[in-house]
């Protein structure tokens, strides 16, 4: 298959990528570059450096490519600018998705993977939520990606897409972004490898679903190019993916410290790291979110391989390398 990755540039999409090219599918890019790296495409994989809120620019992409199916993962992915900015993120996260939508369905693709959010449709929950719990976002980014999904199904049944939306929980891992808002992983590691201590946010008991990223790129290439009965053209399946495990940030923060303090021994580095310190709590965040991967189990036969201790000590060692 031809497959198109929007945010194929990005942390996730590139995961997304290798693992397409490993299935042995023809992969194209279409990526901003605002928080993506052209070192995160591989050679030979076509690149285009577009907005996704530039609908004619989206559309000769697509008209280049013909691909299959599109995946995507292009997003606004940050809770907190989404409460600065609500317009930025409807432009973004809605408007944005349309331009896509539009232009798959004017080249005839038959399939769409879209990255939602478990880890924001649901609201505060204490125990890992099912698909049939009742969306309640409290936030901007949380309410654009449940309209997503809303605008995915209109097109499915409109168009005969075969449309499937992946409701991500949190997603760490390798090539994770450190300079932005988001990927508390990410950031953490970051600080802790430049001798700074950890800001965690507020008092730091924020109950998370992490999820390691590779895991996450499975799902998408099963999505997109497995035979699965329930993903059906004018149909839209909607999945979590994550792991029913909760943390908070103080044990990812405990944890990560730990697994970096051990790997930098072990190197003939230093390995005193400080403590963390707090700041203020950030707006919008949740203090609880689980999901429930058991649909995802059933329909892709999908489930998460890598324990959160096993993936927090490997993406410690992927920046360790390139500290």
């Amino acid at each position: 298959m031809k497959i198109l990755v929007t945010g194929g540039a990005g942390f996730i999409g590139s995961h997304i990528v290798d693992a397409l090219r490993e299935a042995g599918h023809a992969v194209a890019v279409l990526d901003d570059l605002s928080s993506g790296a052209r070192e995160n495409v591989p050679e030979g994989v076509p690149l285009h450096v577009v907005d996704i809120r530039d609908a004619a620019a989206v559309g000769r992409a697509f008209a280049t490519e013909r691909p299959d199916a599109v995946c995507h993962q292009a997003a606004q992915m940050s809770v907190s600018r989404s409460v600065r900015e609500p317009r930025f993120d409807a432009e973004v996260n809605c408007l944005g998705l349309i331009n896509v939508l539009d232009a798959a369905v004017a080249q005839g693709c038959r399939r769409v993977v879209f990255a939602s959010s478990g880890g924001v449709l649901y609201g505060d929950v204490t125990a890992p939520a099912p698909e049939t719990t009742p969306a309640d976002p409290v936030s901007p980014y949380g309410i654009t990606k449940w309209v997503g999904e809303r605008y995915l199904k209109f097109y499915a049944a409109e168009h005969g897409l075969a449309a499937v939306a992946l409701r991500y929980s949190n997603v760490y891992g390798p090539r994770q972004n450190p300079h932005g808002e988001a990927g508390v992983v990410a950031i953490f590691l970051k600080k802790l490898l430049a001798g700074q201590a950890a800001t965690i946010n507020g008092d730091g008991r924020y109950i998370r679903d992490y999820v390691y990223g590779p895991d996450v790129a499975r799902a998408n290439v099963i999505a997109l190019t497995g035979d699965v009965a329930a993903v059906q053209p004018g149909t839209l399946t909607s999945l979590n993916i994550g792991t029913g495990v909760g943390m908070d940030v103080n044990e990812i923060e405990s944890q990560l410290r730990e697994a970096l303090a051990t790997l930098l021994a072990a190197r003939g580095r230093s390995a005193t790291l400080p403590a963390p310190t707090h700041g203020p709590a950030r707006p919008g965040d949740l203090r609880s979110n689980l999901v429930d991967a058991g649909l995802a189990d059933r329909v892709l036969s999908w489930r998460p391989t890598v324990a959160v201790s096993e993936g927090l000590a490997r993406t410690a060692a992927w920046f360790a390398d390139r500290a």
